[in-house]
C-alpha cells in the first residue's frame, strides 16, 4: 500500500467520522436533554439525594473528593477498564476461533454446540460465587466472567457468517480445486466479516456487564465495588456516578468497534451512501 492510497483511507475515514457525528448529532441532543430534565426534576421536586441525586451531584462527587465518600476514582476507574478492555479482546479472540473451529469442523459442533448453549443459559449471577471460589479474587475472576457473558453472540454470529456462502460458489471454488483452507481464508472468512462485527458489537456492551458483575461478586476495586459499597452506606451519588462512566464505557467501546468495521469494510459506508 503506498503513500497515495494510506491517504486516501485517511481521508475517508475522516469523513466517515464526520458523518457519523453529524447522524448522531439528534441522540447527542437527546443525551443532554436528558440530563437537563433529570436535573430540573430533582431541582422542582426537591428529591433528596440519597433517592435520586442530580446530575450535577453524582459528576460533583467524581471530580471533587468527598470526606465520607472519598473513592479514589482513578484507581477505580483504570481498574474496570483494565478488566473490560481485556475480557473484550480475550472474549473476542476465543469466540472468533471457537467459530472458526466448529464451522472447520461439523463433527465438533454438533458436540461442542449444546455444551455452549447450555454453559450460556446459566445465570451469570448464579454460577459467579462458583467461579470466585474457585479463582479467588482479581482481575482474571472478572475477566472469566465476563468471557462467559459475552462469548455466546461472537461464537454464534460468526458461525452463521462462516456458513453463510452460496452454494454456487462453494460449488464453482470446489470445481477449481481450491483447498478447504483456501475456502476459509478466500470466502468463508472475508464473507461472514459483517456477521463477525455483529456479534462484537453485542459483545461490547456484554462484556462491560459481565466486568461489572464480577466487581460486584469477586474484587475489591473497580465501578462495581463502588456500586457494592456505596449502597451499603447509603450513599446514592457515587452510584449514579458509577452508573454514568459505565455508560460512557459501553458508548466509547461500541464506537471503537464500529471504526474497526469501518477500517476493515470500508465498502460499508458506500453501501450506506444515498
Amino acid at each position: 500500500m503506498n503513500i497515495l492510497q494510506v491517504s486516501a483511507r485517511l481521508k475517508a475515514l475522516a469523513r466517515w467520522v464526520k458523518q457519523s457525528v453529524q447522524k448522531n448529532l439528534n441522540s447527542i441532543f437527546v443525551v443532554l436533554g436528558f440530563f437537563l430534565f433529570w436535573e430540573a426534576v430533582v431541582w422542582i421536586f426537591q428529591i433528596p439525594p440519597f433517592i435520586l441525586p442530580a446530575p450535577s451531584t453524582a459528576l460533583s462527587h467524581l471530580l471533587f473528593p468527598r470526606a465520607d465518600a472519598n473513592y479514589r476514582w482513578s484507581y477505580h476507574i483504570s481498574s474496570t477498564v483494565l478488566a473490560i478492555g481485556l475480557s473484550f479482546i480475550a472474549t473476542s479472540t476465543v469466540g472468533i476461533l471457537i467459530a472458526i473451529a466448529l464451522a472447520w469442523s461439523k463433527r465438533l459442533k454438533e458436540i461442542v454446540l449444546p455444551a455452549f448453549v447450555f454453559i450460556n443459559s446459566l445465570p451469570i449471577i448464579a454460577i459467579a460465587p462458583i467461579i470466585l471460589l474457585w479463582m479467588g479474587y482479581g482481575v482474571f475472576t472478572n475477566m472469566v466472567i465476563a468471557f462467559l457473558v459475552g462469548f455466546f453472540p461472537v461464537v454464534i454470529n460468526t458461525i452463521t457468517g462462516l456458513e453463510a456462502v452460496e452454494e454456487d460458489l462453494l460449488d464453482l471454488v470446489r470445481y477449481l480445486n481450491a483447498s478447504k483452507l483456501q475456502v476459509f481464508l478466500k470466502i468463508r472468512i472475508p464473507n461472514a466479516l459483517p456477521y463477525i462485527f455483529s456479534g462484537l458489537k453485542i459483545c461490547s456492551t456484554m462484556s462491560i456487564v459481565g466486568a461489572i458483575v464480577g466487581e460486584f461478586i469477586a474484587s475489591d476495586r473497580g465501578l462495581g465495588y463502588i456500586i457494592i459499597n456505596a449502597q451499603y452506606s447509603m450513599n446514592t451519588p457515587p452510584i449514579f456516578s458509577s452508573l454514568i462512566l459505565i455508560s460512557l464505557a459501553g458508548a466509547l467501546l461500541f464506537t471503537l468497534v464500529s471504526l474497526l468495521e469501518r477500517i476493515l469494510m470500508p465498502w460499508t459506508a458506500l453501501e450506506a451512501e444515498p
